[in-house]
């Protein structure tokens, strides 16, 4: 299959489509069609990226799903409507855009902002939820998070977006992976830098402003959770917690990696995800 051996978020494009929410707003998305798919898959990337980011590992699961990823609200090519935003909102779009698609039931698979984003759906659209996969995430980013994030919003608006991109660089990826894979950091970069930044703004006071343990305990299909060893932005303890938290879940650190593991490491991300499909289709 084209692309399985490339690591880089510029391969294997999926086929782009929209779909209108409930509040009037285009969400769009891209979708990798299986002749005979054993399972449908919802994907949900990080702040400030959009559906480039699961590429790799939509190449990896070798046609046994079909999957969406979606450009999240104020990311990519979706519309970027003023604030405030929250986590359930974001949650309220993928069940519109699986509307629009005919999908009743998916796996939802998120990263970092696309975790939140996975767990508010879960705990307001459950009975569409097949499975879950959590990577470098968390349910709530701590004390003091509200003020930390506005910080970050706050030098965004004032100095544009590229005054980060340091800093996320290094935040995002491991050195090795950095000097191994130069042209898909710099792209994904690139989709980071070009993204809007008042948008940025109100996703990063949404992150802030969010706290969903409250509704871990109440999952009742199987959940995965990975997360980097050299994860700084949700670390182990976070995704530990998560895996205390929700019943049954089950945790797995990837060793070398930083808070996109799902891009340093897509064999085991899409591996995980098959792990999933067989388990919701053993029942």
């Amino acid at each position: 299959m084209a692309g399985v051996e490339a690591t880089g978020i510029e391969d294997f494009p999926g086929e782009r489509g929209q779909a209108e929410t409930r509040d009037g707003i285009t969400i769009a998305y891209e979708r990798w069609h299986a002749p005979h798919p054993h399972a449908r898959i919802a994907l949900l990337h990080p702040l400030a990226l959009d559906s480039s980011f699961w590429r790799p590992v939509a190449a990896r699961m070798n046609g046994t799903a079909e999957i969406i990823a979606l450009d999240c609200r104020g990311h990519g090519s979706s519309d970027k409507p003023e604030g405030p935003y929250s986590v359930e909102q974001f949650a309220a779009d993928l069940a519109d855009v699986m509307d629009e698609i005919g999908w009743e039931t998916a796996i939802v698979g998120g990263a970092s902002l696309g975790g939140c984003m996975a767990l508010a759906f879960a705990a307001a659209h459950g009975n569409r939820l097949d499975a879950l996969a959590l990577m470098d995430t968390t349910a709530w980013f701590g004390p003091g998070a509200a003020e930390a994030w506005a910080i970050r919003a706050d030098k965004a608006i004032a100095s544009g977006m590229r005054s980060l991109v340091d800093f996320h660089r290094l935040r995002w990826f491991s050195d090795a992976f950095i000097r191994a894979n130069p042209e898909t950091v710099d792209t994904v970069m690139g989709v980071f830098a070009a993204n809007d930044v008042d948008a940025y703004r109100e996703a990063c006071l949404m992150l802030g402003n969010c706290d969903l343990r409250a509704i871990l305990e109440d999952f009742e299909v199987p959940v995965s959770i990975i997360v980097g060893r050299e994860d700084f932005a949700t670390p182990i303890a976070m995704a530990a917690a998560l895996r205390a938290g929700i019943p049954g879940a089950t945790l797995e650190i990837i060793e070398g990696a930083r808070h996109l593991a799902a891009l340093e490491a897509p064999d085991l991300a899409a591996a995980k995800l098959r792990a999933l499909i067989k388990q919701v289709e053993a029942g």
